[in-house]
C-alpha cells in the first residue's frame, strides 16, 4: 500500500495526486488488477479477461487526467472501464453463454457424499443459468454480475454504469427474478 517511498497512500490520496504524479499507477494497478481480472474472467474466457483487464489499466492510466473523484472512487472507476470494454464483446459473450445452455455435462463422482450432491446439481444448473443469463438484458447483466463476480456494492455499481443506485437495485431486483426459476429448490431436488 505504499507508492516506493515508504509512505501509505490511501485511494483518495492516489485519485488526488494521479494526474500530476504518473508513477503511482502502479499501486492503482497492483490493488486492483486482481479484482478486475475476477470479474472480467467471471463474463468471458481467461484470455479474453486478461487481454481486457489489461486494457482496463491502459485507458485508465491514459485516462487518469480525467478521473473525477467526485463522481466515485478509482475502484468503481475500474470496474466502469472493464464493463464498457466487456460491451464490446457482448456478442461473443451471449454466444458462450448460449453454448454452455447446450451443454450437458455428465456429473463427476467424488469420494465425499456431500461434494457430489454438490457437484450434480452445479452441473445440472449450469446449462439453465447459463441461458438465463443469456436472456437478461445487457444492463442487467451488468449489474448482476458486478455485483457477483466482482462484489461491488450498489453505490460502486451506479458509479461504474453511470446510473443512479435506484436503477441498481431495480436492476439487479429483475435480474434475480428472471434467474429465480432456476435456483428454486424443486430445481435442485429435479
Amino acid at each position: 500500500m505504499t507508492a516506493g517511498t515508504g509512505e501509505h497512500v490511501t485511494d483518495a490520496d492516489l485519485a488526488a495526486r494521479l494526474p500530476q504524479d504518473p508513477e503511482l499507477f502502479t499501486e492503482v494497478h497492483d490493488r486492483y488488477f486482481a479484482a478486475i481480472y475476477r470479474y472480467v474472467a467471471g463474463r468471458l474466457d481467461a484470455q479474453t479477461a486478461e487481454d481486457i483487464a489489461a486494457e482496463t489499466f491502459l485507458v485508465a492510466f491514459d485516462r487518469r487526467g480525467t478521473f473525477d473523484a467526485e463522481r466515485g472512487e478509482i475502484r468503481a472507476w475500474l470496474f466502469g472501464i472493464a464493463t464498457k470494454l466487456v460491451a464490446r464483446h457482448r456478442r461473443k459473450e451471449a454466444r458462450h453463454y448460449r453454448a454452455l445452455a447446450r451443454v450437458n455435462a455428465a456429473p463427476v463422482v467424488e469420494g465425499h457424499e456431500s461434494r457430489v450432491v454438490a457437484s450434480v446439481a452445479a452441473r445440472r444448473l449450469l446449462p439453465q443459468l447459463a441461458d438465463a443469463l443469456s436472456r437478461l438484458s445487457t444492463g442487467e447483466r451488468d449489474v448482476l454480475l458486478l455485483v457477483a463476480l466482482g462484489q461491488l456494492g450498489y453505490e460502486e455499481v451506479a458509479a461504474a454504469l453511470g446510473i443512479s443506485p435506484g436503477t441498481v437495485g431495480s436492476r439487479l431486483n429483475r435480474a434475480r427474478k428472471k434467474l429465480n426459476f432456476v435456483l428454486t429448490p424443486e430445481a435442485l431436488d429435479e
